[in-house]
């Protein structure tokens, strides 16, 4: 436990086209759109648990090309999942790629199209 009993509210990434980024986030991991508050930019606020992913539709000022093969060794946001292997199936069917953990552990890695790197840990039974 911190000092402040502090938690994490939510992780942000940065988005070319919201709408297209929902395709993979709402769609093929089945986040669920929650209420966003009225912004300057578009975007999309997603529940998973008690918190949150936010998707900035904002100019990038990180490359999204030349990023490692491995999402692992990049900055990414790590998420529990029920099932590697349910997960695994699903981004095949929707033609992306990963990579496995090389700890060892039941977990995967992915980058969204916009590069952002996203690690799906397999919660322990």
């Amino acid at each position: 436990m911190s000092k402040f009993n502090l938690t994490i509210h939510h992780a942000s990434l940065i988005v070319s086209d919201t709408e297209q980024s929902l395709l993979f986030y709402r769609d093929v991991l089945g986040m669920q759109p929650t209420e966003r508050p009225n912004l300057p930019f578009p975007g999309a606020w997603l529940q998973i648990g008690e918190q949150q992913i936010h998707l900035l539709e904002l100019d990038n000022p990180d490359p999204t090309i030349g990023r490692p093969a491995h999402g692992g060794r990049d900055r990414h946001v790590a998420l529990h999942c029920s099932s590697v292997d349910a997960l695994r199936e699903e981004l095949e069917k929707a033609g992306m790629s990963y990579t496995t953990s090389v700890s060892g552990r039941k977990a995967l890695f992915c980058r969204d199209r916009d590069g952002n790197a996203l690690e799906f840990i397999e919660r322990p039974a």
